[in-house]
């Protein structure tokens, strides 16, 4: 059946607050519910399970360590990714670190749910990807799904992993149709998926990105240009061997992410593919990455910082000349 990314988003949360009494939501505004997803779940679960929290994400991000620990399985709601920065201290030096500090004694099954990249024009506090970030801590999951199936196959298995996952849902595509399975189904966290085969360049992405890869894999098609599109589902742990199979199969490496050049995600797809596959190659493996600015407020602006369907095959253009 077709449905909305964040109707998938809120079936997953039902399921499992259904399925297990120790998961619990907590965050700003829950129960009312800003981006739809969690509205519903106070009224079935009541406001022991679905807790609104003040406006102070680090104390929220440390309340949840704690929980997890002692035995629950908190979901966070941080509304923007952003917002995750206020509580970085928090996922970097404790959800991580405790299991490893007390010898395996321990675990910390835990879920940061935040709207991450641009979307409705809100501005850069609201509009940065800030994933990448997130990839650099140690024994942290870190999610972001392109599709409704994927978001809900994801999310179940985020909520039942003993590890602290990220899970990034890409701002602009709540609102966003796909067939969705009725049966249960999980997604296992590190499992990529080939969303698109082709034979003349490997384009691997996550999130919205991996839908402007699709709109310009389709464009090339036209040109006489295969184009591979590899989402990753997972940025960590990220699928290395199934971008390495792709990669001997077309010879070429494009990573494409929203989030800034510089110590970006297409930075380490990039150095993997380099180290791993140079053989393989017929030119320098090459990423396409969002503008060093903060995210314009302007919608004109906005669209020129970050790659869209349009950058993406001028790229591939020049890669499969060389």
């Amino acid at each position: 059946m077709k449905k909305y990314y964040i109707r998938a988003i809120q079936e997953a949360l039902f399921e499992e607050m259904e399925r297990d009494n120790s998961v619990f939501l907590m965050g700003e505004d829950v129960r009312i519910g800003c981006f739809a997803a969690t509205r519903g779940l106070c009224a079935k679960y009541g406001e022991q399970r679905v807790i609104d929290t003040p406006i102070s994400e680090l104390a929220v991000a440390g309340a949840a360590v704690g929980a997890a620990v002692t035995g629950s399985r908190p979901i966070v709601d941080l509304m923007f990714g952003q917002f995750l920065m206020l509580a970085y201290d928090q996922v970097s030096s404790q959800a991580n670190a405790m299991r490893y500090m007390f010898g395996g004694q321990t675990k910390v099954p835990l879920v940061y749910l935040v709207q991450n990249g641009t979307g409705p024009c809100v501005g850069p506090h609201h509009s940065n990807s800030v994933h990448p970030l997130f990839m650099n801590i140690p024994l942290v999951k870190v999610v972001m799904p392109s599709c409704p199936a994927d978001a809900k196959g994801l999310l179940k298995s985020a909520i039942r992993d003993d590890n602290p996952v990220v899970f990034f849902n890409h701002t602009s595509i709540g609102g966003m149709k796909g067939e969705v399975p009725d049966e249960e189904y999980l997604i296992p966290l590190g499992k990529g998926d080939i969303k698109k085969e082709g034979k003349d360049i490997t384009l691997c992405a996550v999130g919205i990105m991996v839908n402007h890869c699709l709109k310009a894999a389709a464009q090339l098609e036209k040109e006489g240009i295969s184009a591979e599109v590899v989402d990753l589902r997972t940025l960590k742990p990220w699928d290395k061997e199934l971008v390495l199979e792709s990669v001997k199969k077309t010879g070429r490496f494009l990573a494409v992410d929203e989030s800034y050049k510089t110590c970006g995600a297409g930075a380490e797809w990039v150095a993997t593919v380099a180290e791993e596959a140079f053989s393989d190659l017929k030119c320098p493996a090459s990423r396409l990455s969002g503008e060093e600015i903060p995210i314009p407020f302007s919608p004109v602006l906005q669209q020129l910082a970050v790659p869209n369907k349009d950058t993406i095959a001028a790229k591939v253009r020049e890669m499969v000349k060389k």
